[in-house]
């Protein structure tokens, strides 16, 4: 397997879990990359830049990060609050007037961002089409019923957070998502992202798809416990619809899919893009700008919710929209924040060591929020920290 890439004096034992990633746990092609206290330690790519092709990944090769692009929007969101123009304490509805329908007009925006909203589901699901359509979807999840009460419980928003990141955004500036964060989010950061990937990038993006973890010894496979499972596959359970809130699936290689403006699941990124987004939240960074001031990482950081999540039906720690340290999604250390991707993409920061990791691959598992590939890599980098 050939690696291709650079890694810092230290951080040799990264590059060797990214070799072993290929080897023995089935990565197809993939980077990944770490920041430390703004300069790049870490720049490693290796594979094909398709799952089912034979084209070499590039250094600029980008995927789709999946569910790894909701720490973008939580940013989005904390940066309005930054500069004063979104209050975290303010009802939802004070934005947007129509969210205050069937029940919702006390959820405060600090309960959307931290998956504590209530409407992780949509009665009737949005086909694709109808999901990219930022004003329909927009109408779907502001007429829904909560599920729950807002704010007395958290689960997982697994699609629904799309429009309601997205409308709150395009509420408070007037602009849509994608291109509000490309040009104060990606573009101050120099980070190689988009939101609604624009036609002059598309040359660079490989295609995904699923890939079969490897049999463990003797011959057997890693399976999910038995009440996840069951959760997953019951079509009446709160999992399952909340997943299913686009149906079907969409093409996630389809051109007018990567084109729409979904913050909950189709960010497009490189893994550097992803560190180097990661890495101006919490420092300056050579050819970009701190995005976060103190205050703002403490928040985005700072437990929201905990325990028992309804929807994933593990225990899930989340601050306002980023996930947090914890057996269900391991980051670095108990003050990292970030957001994985189901099936395999993973960005953090960790303001204590100044650390920032990103990690994309073209070949998706079943893993929903801590993927043995990218797990792999962030014990590496906590070893090569503890040198």
């Amino acid at each position: 397997m050939i690696v291709n890439g650079t890694v810092a004096e230290g951080f040799e034992p990264v590059r060797e879990a990214f070799v072993r990633n290929f080897e023995t746990l089935g990565d197809r092609g993939a980077a990944v990359a770490v920041y430390r206290d703004g300069q790049r330690v870490v720049d490693l790519w290796g594979g094909t830049r398709d799952v089912d092709g034979t084209r070499p990944w590039e250094r600029d090769t980008a995927q789709i990060v999946r569910s790894a692009t909701k720490g973008v929007a939580a940013a989005a969101l904390l940066l309005l609050h930054q500069r004063g123009a979104l209050d975290l304490d303010a009802p939802v509805g004070t934005y947007w007037p129509e969210y205050k329908a069937a029940g919702k007009e006390r959820t405060l925006v600090r309960d959307l961002l931290a998956h504590r909203a209530g409407v992780p589901v949509l009665d009737r699901p949005l086909s694709s089409a109808e999901a990219a359509d930022p004003d329909l979807g927009a109408a779907a999840v502001a007429a829904q019923a909560p599920v729950w009460e807002p704010g007395t419980d958290h689960g997982y928003h697994a699609q629904t957070y799309s429009w309601l990141t997205g409308e709150l955004v395009r509420r408070v500036t007037g602009r849509p998502i994608g291109e509000w964060i490309a040009a104060e989010l990606a573009g101050p950061a120099g980070a190689d992202l988009w939101l609604g990937l624009p036609p002059s990038r598309a040359g660079r993006v490989g295609r995904v798809g699923p890939v079969e973890p490897p049999a463990e010894p003797g011959g057997l496979r890693t399976r999910p416990k038995r009440s996840v499972a069951d959760a997953y596959a019951d079509p009446k359970s709160l999992t399952r619809r909340a997943f299913a809130a686009i149906t079907p699936m969409p093409d996630e290689n389809d051109p007018t899919y990567r084109a729409a403006a979904l913050p909950a699941s189709n960010g497009i990124a490189t893994a550097d893009g992803l560190a180097r987004f990661y890495a101006c939240l919490i420092g300056e960074v050579d050819g970009g700008r701190r995005l976060f001031a103190p205050e703002t990482v403490e928040l985005a950081r700072g437990e929201r919710s905990a325990g028992a999540d309804r929807v994933l039906v593990v225990g899930t720690r989340f601050g306002l929209g980023f996930m947090l340290h914890g057996a269900a999604s391991p980051l670095l250390s108990p003050h990292s924040f970030g957001h994985p991707g189901r099936g395999g993409a993973l960005g953090f920061a960790d303001p204590e060591s100044g650390l920032a990791f990103g990690y994309v691959t073209n070949g998706f598992r079943t893993s929903v929020t801590a993927d043995p590939r990218a797990q792999a890599l962030v014990r590496a980098v906590r070893e090569s920290q503890s040198r």
